[in-house]
């Protein structure tokens, strides 16, 4: 038949695609088992702006402020300031009792990559006299050897670094607790073999430092996505500057509760995957072959990540078609059919959820009762396909923010 051959001809090729993606990532998992280099120790040096940025976080920022003044680093040498932004509540109150400075943006801020637009090279003017800024979501905690591992990076030569970004509250849902196996399994299997062979680490967020010698090279360093954390690295990668992988400069990042705030924050995400394949992919593939930099390959194919997933569900949708015909001509029974997609779909539970819960036990986050998220991490990937599918042709327009309310101090996290 014409149609079944039209459709096993574009799933070979969809399949073709898909392997070759498929193995570069179990690949570069592969490479997280080799073991590393420590970052040397060094003298407190650098001077560092904690650069936050709140949107109605009276609930959180205090302790924040808090587990930030408990630095394991001179005070002289670093300071916190917070940009509230678009504020309803006490947010700048709470944050200014707590310890913090203010800085206000001076122009409406719609995202976190406005503020950034501002704070970002206001604070890398060299009578600021800061040597790095770090960059801290509103509702974190951190650790108090943070700062001191940035120290590190930086004074071993890191213009811009990624910190380990852990979870505040993972078995506080299922979906708390597979945000946090999420980050976990990237922190473990990606972060940790890009560095492993010299790649660039994504940018995650928050708990990243970049130096203001950095910010004051990309003079034209601007944010037009949603997702700035990526676009920082990609912005980064076309200048020949590096991420590095700072694993001791850990953030507790609050997650989500709820099905509904989760399904908002993943659309900003998977917008954003698409908006930087619209407009990173031809400078980063024309740079690649220029200078023969796998570096910058690599960070196509991590925002490929959503239409590889939308590639592999056509792929799934092309074969149950050709199944389907197969029964409707009588080659394939009923029963066969039923059968084959119920072991389809057993098999994938059960590959994902094998693969959540090695990625707890590696990490050693077994005592904070995840169970819920190892068994429901399966849903959070699979419940990904209609977010990256709609985001294929309706983006979200304007940053939401997620609510947050686990108001926890660092020695509360088990």
């Amino acid at each position: 038949m014409f149609l079944a051959d039209i459709l096993t001809a574009a799933t070979v090729v969809i399949s073709v695609v898909l392997s070759v993606y498929s193995f570069y990532s179990i690949g570069l998992a592969l490479v997280s088992l080799l073991k590393g280099r420590r970052i040397p120790d060094a003298a407190p040096r650098a001077r560092f702006a904690v650069l936050i940025a709140a949107r109605n976080e009276e609930a959180v920022i205090g302790h924040l402020v808090e587990s930030l003044t408990r630095q394991h680093y001179p005070r002289d040498l670093f300071d916190i300031i917070v940009i509230p932004n678009n504020c309803t509540d006490r947010t700048r109150f709470v944050a200014e009792q707590s310890g913090a400075r203010i800085l206000i943006c001076p122009f409406p801020v719609r995202s976190k990559g406005d503020v950034l637009n501002f704070a970002l090279p206001e604070l890398s003017r060299l009578e600021r006299g800061y040597d790095g800024i770090c960059v801290i979501d509103a509702d974190n905690l951190v650790h108090p050897d943070f700062l001191a591992a940035m120290n590190r990076a930086y004074c071993s030569g890191a213009k811009v670094a990624q910190g380990y970004r852990d979870i505040k509250n993972p078995s506080d849902t299922g979906i708390s607790g597979s945000y946090a196996i999420h980050f976990w399994l990237i922190n473990r299997f990606f972060n940790r073999a890009r560095a492993r062979i010299g790649l660039s680490t994504p940018i995650g967020g928050s708990g990243f430092m970049i130096s203001t010698e950095q910010v004051r090279a990309m003079d034209n360093l601007r944010f037009v996505t949603m997702t700035e954390d990526l676009e920082l690295t990609i912005q980064c990668a076309l200048v020949d500057s590096k991420v590095a992988w700072v694993p001791d400069a850990i953030v507790y990042d609050e997650q989500p509760l709820t099905f509904g705030q989760s399904w908002k924050q993943r659309s900003r995400w998977s917008g954003g995957m698409y908006q930087l394949s619209e407009l990173y992919t031809g400078p980063l593939l024309r740079k690649a072959l220029r200078d023969r930099r796998i570096r910058l390959l690599d960070l196509v194919f991590l925002y490929l990540t959503a239409h590889m997933q939308v590639l592999c569900v056509v792929s799934l949708v092309f074969r149950g078609l050709l199944d389907l015909l197969e029964l409707l001509n009588h080659h394939l029974t009923p029963a066969a059919f039923w059968t084959g997609f119920f072991i389809s779909l057993a098999s994938t539970w059960l590959v994902v959820t094998a693969v959540a819960f090695l990625t707890v036990l590696l990490e050693k986050k077994l005592g904070r009762n995840v169970w819920r998220g190892i068994l429901s991490y399966w849903f959070f990937i699979m419940s990904w396909i209609p977010i990256n599918f709609i985001c294929l042709f309706k983006r979200p327009a304007t940053w939401e923010q997620i609510k947050h309310e686990r108001s926890m101090r660092l020695q509360d996290i088990s």
